[in-house]
């Protein structure tokens, strides 16, 4: 481990890593030396991933996995315990819009493939990667949600509701590992420009947002050994950590 290569010989797993802030951060995380273990739905996607980090020379496993496979998730986190027999920082990005709409009007397959991606396939990837994060001195997991999670906005309901959740499990999970060595936090984005955003404001101006790569470098801060703060929001639009004040 060197200054310039704080993560030498770390394993960092990224969820959604074929896109936006997910591919961002995990070029992020390899620059800083970290072996990637870089998770997407598409093929094709993770190779121009690989090929960006082998790029800033770093290296990476692709996993193809929907994440609403549960015991994909499973048998993900059976394999890097036998490859690596740990996990040190696991940055769970990977989420979906859904529906903009009244509830009322949310299709009922809509609303579970949204509560599948982005609440129950996080709880899986906690179940399956929480004892390997534990396993390493230095464990470190970065959740990410998002502003909607704080806001009753009309039609943002399914979003919302989820990424509320999500924070929920994310400081739960905190509390739940306070006296040890594993850090869990949450991080909140704000607009960036990505696909997803576009798909929610198509009339921005893209150009006027922040960039993943300019997220992912505040992602990073979080992920690094000597980072000991746990339960906590950092707001990238407001450049601070904010305090959930967990139990002692």
């Amino acid at each position: 481990m060197t200054a310039d290569r704080p993560l030498a010989e770390k394993i960092a797993l990224v969820t959604g890593a074929t896109r936006g802030i997910g591919a961002a951060t995990a070029v992020e995380l390899a620059k800083a030396g970290a072996h990637v273990v870089a998770v997407g739905r598409t093929e094709g996607a993770l190779q121009d991933i690989d090929d960006a980090i082998r790029a800033v020379g770093g290296s990476a496993t692709l996993v193809p996995l929907d994440l609403k496979d549960s015991e994909g998730i499973d048998r993900l986190g059976g394999a890097l315990y036998q490859r690596y027999g740990r996990l040190d920082v696991f940055v769970a990005n990977a989420g979906v819009l859904g529906p903009l709409s009244p509830l009322g009007h949310v299709f009922p397959k809509d609303w579970d493939d949204i509560v599948a991606v982005n609440l129950t396939a996080n709880w899986r990837c906690v179940r399956s990667f929480d004892p390997l994060l534990k396993l390493s001195p230095t464990g470190r997991a970065v959740v990410l949600t998002s502003g909607a999670a704080h806001k009753a906005r009309a039609y943002w309901g399914p979003y919302a509701i989820t990424k509320a959740g999500l924070e929920v499990m994310a400081r739960t999970w905190a509390a739940e590992s306070v006296t040890g060595n594993l850090k869990v936090n949450l991080f909140n984005p704000g607009p960036i420009r990505t696909l997803m955003r576009a798909k929610a404001f198509p009339g921005e101006d893209p150009m006027t947002l922040p960039t993943p790569e300019e997220a992912a470098a505040a992602i990073l801060p979080l992920c690094l050994p000597g980072f000991m703060e746990t339960g906590k929001l950092y707001d990238f639009p407001q450049g601070k950590l904010l305090d959930f004040h967990l139990p002692s």
